[in-house]
């Protein structure tokens, strides 16, 4: 990130990297610093339940930025939420990262300090137009490793089986295509 000349590396949820924009666009992000004794880190977001969540999952015990970032990565705020209130340890469980004894330390610790997080979702930015959902998949799929070739093959199968599924789900389907199962 560029801010006034200086480079800034922001870590980000999968989230906030989908709803940003396109690279060289200015944007505002809400931002976690994070000090440690040999690390001094900025976490980015673009709503303040995003940024919220991420600050009450660092403070349970056996989570760090890392993997609270990771979790925002796997499951959409409201969804994740909504699974901490209602103890959903499967769904939890589910996000890479969140073995059993995690995901119920997390529904312990925050299932009552997560009250009005889901509503505040409604600020979010609107996501990129349908048009360009094809292009959102095939840059994450390049992003995480496969030529672009085949990432246009496995999401024109995606959007062939599933044209109307959300993007979080199309994704998983295409990486499904590509691994072969």
């Amino acid at each position: 990130m560029d801010v006034g000349g200086v480079g800034y590396r922001v870590a980000i949820p999968l989230s906030t990297f989908y709803r940003i924009g396109e690279p060289g666009v200015e944007v505002t992000l809400l931002t976690h610093t994070h000090v440690r004794e040999d690390a001094l880190a900025l976490f980015g977001f673009l709503t303040e339940a995003e940024q919220a969540l991420f600050e009450r999952l660092i403070a349970v015990s056996g989570v760090g930025p890392k993997l609270a970032l990771s979790i925002l990565s796997g499951i959409e705020a409201p969804d994740l939420v909504a699974a901490l209130r209602s103890s959903d340890v499967i769904r939890l469980t589910r996000i890479p990262g969140v073995g059993k004894k995690t995901a119920e330390r997390l529904v312990l610790e925050l299932k009552d300090k997560v009250q009005g997080l889901a509503a505040s979702e409604a600020e979010a930015p609107a996501a990129s137009p349908a048009g360009s959902a094809k292009e959102d998949l095939v840059s994450a799929l390049v992003h995480l490793g496969y030529s672009r070739a085949e990432a246009e093959r496995g999401v024109d199968r995606a959007l062939k089986d599933d044209g109307t599924g959300r993007f979080e789900d199309l994704l998983r389907l295409s990486l499904r295509i590509l691994s072969g199962r």
